[in-house]
């Protein structure tokens, strides 16, 4: 990225490796995600380096590799987590598997002098998620900082400019943690260089590099990457260049499509054509209940009807490169970086997206950004804030928020389940398990798992706590929403139901009634989004259930369920329990991670 500092992050695997670039790219400095077993010629353009945390033990022989070199090249080194470990490691320590494993918030004391720890506390909250320690230093190293159950919690080698933090200064649930990054920042001297004009300078030459004298067909969504990245490549391109299609899949939302093509023409862009192809979406969709299969069926039916309209409107195919409106996430979530787990496959990374990438038939303009940088660099391309604030909506649409099943409910192990209602009935709760599977994320790996169903008092605290004790406790159980209405007290009956247009209609109508009372609320703008999920489960004569899951985030790679008011709350469920195919109504109080913001 032209000739500015930048740090490099060592990705080792796991999910925060790109949260960390992100909360660098925000203090000013840019940020690229390194192998770290690459040779040492692609590290000399870096001026400092964190090596992330991870999946895997220091200790295990199948551990990914690091080129050990870097760790004596005299430039500013930050581990974090497995990061911190493997440095101590590799310098002579010695790590060990701990008897006691750290898990969310923790309290930080100093214990001796870090140029880090500059306009800190003596002691700071933080958060762990570890289960080995580092138990001997290498020579030179000394402990700045322990909690009650990690004593080198904090280490540095101050003349060798390397720190290691066993916690994640990272996330938010670290208070101090940008504080703690940018002190790393001014500790290596890097000029804070980094801003959407110095990204559109060199997006424009990417682009055109790429592109060369070939035109650009791009799929518009209506979100807010794939119009961000419509506007940019009519920009850098010109709208004679750029075709932009936007899919009436039948995944759609509430009159998304008519919204879609207002928002276009408002903003005079003339390069869009709008096609329904929902029945052969639903068709192809027709008795699929497993969410990846799901997913790869409506990335390959995307690609099919490009291809499709490529012909219809008699475009060369070699005379055309098709863009993606992919960012950061998406690429992380699919596993693409060399030691990352698949968490969910993203519609614009199935194998085939994936063979054209390798074929230069594929670019994607917002490829290095993440949501919080797309939002800004849309509103420095002059788009409309509306359009710009949208809630994120997934590519596969609705087609992921309306689950379905071939009627086979899951049951789980008692002893798991007994262990989770015994921890509810602790604190004052009731709790039964729903009996299907969502998506989560869990030491940096996808779960399937069973959610719980809590009911009592409209606490948040309370049920927050909870929801962290029961899916730290019982991996059997990666989600944990709060009952807020049911029709009846029946055992739930998972019923066999798959992507059909009656109920998409049916979340259609739930999603835009959440939508429109959130906007008359003023609570639009104030919660990241809303997904609202069809569940499949009810009574016999009931077979639907929702589940709202408003959460708090900036950039999808960590956020937290919303405290929305209980009064407002309840105004809203009152309407949705009262559709008459609605069995009952959830509120999901799952962070992520464990659960993923999307249940598939």
């Amino acid at each position: 990225m032209g000739k500015m500092d930048k740090i490099a992050v060592l990705d080792f695997g796991g999910q925060y490796a790109h949260l960390i670039a992100n909360r660098i790219r925000r203090l000013g400095v840019f940020t690229e995600i390194v192998s770290p077993d690459a040779p040492l010629s692609v590290f000399d353009a870096f001026r400092a380096f964190i090596f992330s945390g991870g999946p895997h033990s220091v200790n295990e022989p199948e551990r990914p590799g690091f080129n050990e070199a870097i760790l004596y090249i005299g430039r500013p080194i930050l581990g974090i987590c497995y990061g911190h470990q493997l440095i101590c490691n590799a310098l002579g320590g010695e790590v060990l598997s701990g008897h006691i494993r750290e898990f969310g918030k923790s309290v930080l004391a100093q214990t001796a002098d870090c140029p880090i720890f500059k306009g800190l506390g003596k002691e700071e909250t933080v958060w762990m998620s570890h289960g080995d320690t580092v138990t001997r230093l290498p020579e030179g190293f000394e402990i700045v900082g322990s909690t009650k159950d990690c004593r080198s919690a904090a280490v540095m080698n101050r003349q060798k400019g390397i720190f290691g933090f066993q916690f994640h200064p990272e996330v938010t649930h670290t208070p101090s943690g940008m504080t703690l990054l940018d002190n790393f920042l001014t500790f290596a001297g890097l000029k804070k260089e980094w801003n959407m004009s110095r990204y559109l300078e060199q997006v424009e030459k990417n682009v055109k590099e790429k592109v060369g004298k070939r035109d650009v067909f791009l799929l518009v969504s209506g979100g807010v990457d794939s119009t961000v990245a419509f506007a940019l490549l009519n920009r850098i391109l010109g709208e004679e260049r750029v075709l932009g299609l936007h899919i009436d899949n039948g995944l759609m939302r509430l009159g998304e499509t008519a919204d879609i093509e207002s928002y276009m023409k408002a903003q005079a862009f003339h390069n869009l054509r709008i096609a329904d192809y929902s029945d052969t979406f639903l068709n192809r969709l027709a008795g699929v209940d497993e969410p990846e299969q799901k997913r790869r069926i409506i990335g390959d039916t995307f690609i099919d009807v490009q291809r499709e309209e490529l012909e219809r409107l008699k475009l060369d195919p070699e005379k055309w490169i098709l863009a993606q409106g992919t960012i950061y996430p998406d690429t992380i979530e699919s596993g693409s970086t060399r030691h990352s787990a698949v968490i969910k496959t993203h519609h614009n990374r199935v194998p085939v997206i994936e063979e054209m990438i390798r074929q230069n038939r594929i670019v994607e303009p917002l490829a290095d950004l993440y949501k919080d940088e797309v939002r800004e660099l849309g509103e420095t391309l002059g788009l409309n804030r509306e359009l710009i604030w949208r809630h994120p909506f997934p590519g596969p649409g609705l087609g992921v928020r309306t689950l379905c099943a071939k009627g086979t409910p899951l049951h789980g192990k008692a002893s798991d389940i007994d262990k989770a209602a015994a921890l509810a009935q602790e604190k004052g709760y009731s709790l039964y398990t729903l009996p299907l599977r969502s998506v989560g994320v869990q030491g940096d790996f996808r779960t399937y798992a069973m959610p719980a169903a809590v009911e009592g008092e409209k606490n948040w605290d309370k049920i927050g706590d909870l929801s962290t004790e029961i899916t730290n406790t019982v991996r059997a159980l990666n989600r944990v929403v709060f009952s807020l209405a049911r029709k009846g007290n029946d055992r739930f009956i998972l019923h066999e139901a798959y992507l059909t247009r009656k109920r998409l209609d049916i979340l259609r109508r739930a999603d835009d009634f959440c939508t429109r009372f959130l906007r008359q609320c003023g609570l639009y703008d104030k919660i990241w989004q809303m997904p609202v999920v069809l569940l499949p489960c009810g009574y016999h004569d009931l077979k639907e259930s929702l589940v709202l899951r408003p959460v708090s985030s900036s950039e999808a790679m960590t956020a937290d369920f919303t405290r929305m008011s209980f009064p407002l709350l309840d105004e809203l469920v009152r309407e949705l329990i009262s559709m008459p195919e609605i069995a009952a109504v959830f509120y999901d109080v799952t962070n992520k991670p464990p659960g993923t913001i999307e249940w598939e």
